[in-house]
């Protein structure tokens, strides 16, 4: 059965065939190929990022939905009274990067204490710095690298209530750091660092593809949806099939780099994975792995206040954008952000609040005003992602089981009980102030967060290091077949995940190359 899987006569060959032209996938296509005695081919489902809101820094929010928006939604959750959470990915050059909301936020050392010995802080940092170029002023970007393929620019035209949530959250105790929590400090406040070159988004498809494209030995096969990983009878991976039937061979490795939802999917529909889920789903199983199964994301809890009078971004401000790259529309939305701990105590933050120089009503309407969303950094809940059908145009089930541990709703409670300590500072009282959605007080907010709260889209650990891929991200039991972008991440980190992905995509390039042919 397994020799059937084998490359078909016939099939186009290369050296590597990387799927997924994402944040990560942009990165490791673009690394290999810069070695011009090896060929590469980058599958990506979605086509060029010619939708007119993308470059535009505001128009992350109409790209929720969009035709570049794989759309995906999870099942109904326990944990939040049955209900159904959207969950946007980006299905374009760039992937995820070129729909998000442009936060550029590492997260914290320590974090790294969760992965595997030899992916330590002091191991990664490097291929962190190696993406990085700070556009703003030599030194204002604390540890920020300054040659790499991803622009990273301070705030360029910041609403003036940005600075004033800054000043609130000094007030309360929170000292401003550089650059957010890449600092080692981790708690504090600090202007969003924003993934943007001269006041439009940059994506990974920007900073890695678009440079590379112009190599003979790197073939984009854009708008082309993967099926299966093909294995031969020794469980090496020779190749991929794409709907309709083309197969392209790996002649030296395939390498997902499809996102969280993604290359497990993909895993899953190639018959590595949880056996019993593959035989229910119609799979046959080649190799029982805990694929899907350590699914873990942030969730927020948005709170919204009006204030009469702050309009800047109700009027958009496109047609400014188009002329100055100046003015709301070079806004991301979350201008900053403050990192701190539910128990007010040393140590790395589990919480963090994004401050948003916009609001909106209850039924969705925008109104003057501004959001402080309360995000929960180290859920306890865990999720997992199984396979729906052996079709890979039906999208997998996805549970984040969010909220399923009790200490999420509390954690969450005690992060809405910060930001009113903000809200009441002295640097945010303003005249004619109003919740729009008022929450409750005592134990009725755990179920306020319950029924409001949602995701800040950043899924991991859905091929887990350690579970699911070894140190060098090769899948366990096979050979030529590695994962590497965010679903290797084991734990939720504090801080956001397209940093993770792509410090994810140039360490992998770097194994790749030193395990050679």
């Amino acid at each position: 059965m397994l020799a059937e899987r084998g490359p078909a006569p016939g099939a186009r060959e290369y050296d590597y065939v990387v799927v997924g032209a994402g944040s990560a996938g942009c990165a490791v296509a673009a690394r290999l190929s810069e070695d011009p005695a090896v060929s590469v081919a980058l599958v990506e489902a979605g086509g060029p990022a010619e939708h007119p809101d993308i470059a535009v820094p505001l128009g992350a929010l109409d790209l929720i939905g969009s035709e570049v928006d794989w759309a995906f939604s999870t099942g109904p959750q326990a944990g939040m009274g049955g209900r159904v959470v959207p969950w946007p990915r980006g299905r374009v050059h760039g992937g995820s990067s070129a729909v998000n909301f442009q936060m550029w936020l590492p997260g914290h050392p320590a974090d790294f204490d969760d992965w595997p010995p030899s992916w330590s802080w002091r191991a990664v940092e490097p291929f962190l710095r190696r993406a990085e170029r700070w556009a703003g002023e030599p030194g204002d970007g604390g540890a920020l690298g300054v040659d790499g393929p991803l622009w990273i620019s301070p705030q360029r035209d910041p609403d003036p209530s940005t600075e004033r949530f800054l000043g609130a959250c000094e007030e309360v105790g929170l000292k401003r750091v550089e650059v957010g929590p890449g600092n080692p400090d981790g708690v504090g406040c600090a202007p969003t660092p924003v993934t943007q070159r001269d006041g439009a988004r940059w994506s990974s498809a920007d900073g890695y593809l678009a440079p590379a494209l112009g190599r003979p030995n790197l073939d984009l096969r854009d708008r082309a949806l993967a099926h299966r990983v093909l294995l031969d009878a020794d469980r090496r991976a020779t190749g991929v099939l794409l709907v309709g039937g083309e197969v392209l061979t790996a002649r030296r490795e395939v390498v997902l780099s499809a996102g969280a939802v993604g290359s497990p999917h993909l895993l899953l529909l190639s018959g590595i994975g949880p056996a019993a889920e593959l035989r229910a789903a119609g799979v046959d199983p080649v190799l029982d792995l805990p694929v899907g199964r350590g699914l873990r994301d942030h969730l927020i809890l948005d709170l919204a206040v009006g204030v009469p009078g702050a309009t800047r971004f109700l009027a958009d401000g496109r047609d400014r954008w188009a002329r100055e790259r100046r003015g709301p529309a070079t806004s991301n939305i979350a201008e900053a952000v403050a990192f701190f701990r539910a128990d007010g105590g040393e140590g790395p933050p589990d919480l963090e609040l994004i401050w948003s120089p916009m609001a909106f009503a209850p039924d969705g309407t925008p109104v003057p005003g501004y959001t402080v969303g309360v995000v929960l950094l180290r859920p306890r809940s865990r999720g997992a992602l199984t396979l729906e059908r052996a079709d890979p145009r039906v999208p997998p089930r996805i549970d984040p089981g969010y909220l399923t541990d009790p200490a999420d709703a509390r954690a969450l409670a005690a992060g809405v009980r910060f930001a009113e300590r903000v809200l009441r500072a002295g640097a945010l009282r303003e005249p004619g102030a109003r919740l729009l959605d008022p929450w409750p007080d005592g134990d009725a907010l755990e179920g306020y967060a319950r029924e409001r709260a949602s995701t800040v889209f950043h899924p991991v650990g859905t091929c887990a290091l350690g579970a699911v891929v070894d140190e060098r991200l090769r899948v366990r039991g096979a050979t030529g077949l590695r994962v590497a972008d965010a679903s290797v991440v084991p734990e939720a980190p504090r801080g956001h995940t397209h940093a993770h992905a792509v410090l994810v995509a140039e360490r992998a390039a770097d194994l790749i190359r030193a395990d050679g042919p």
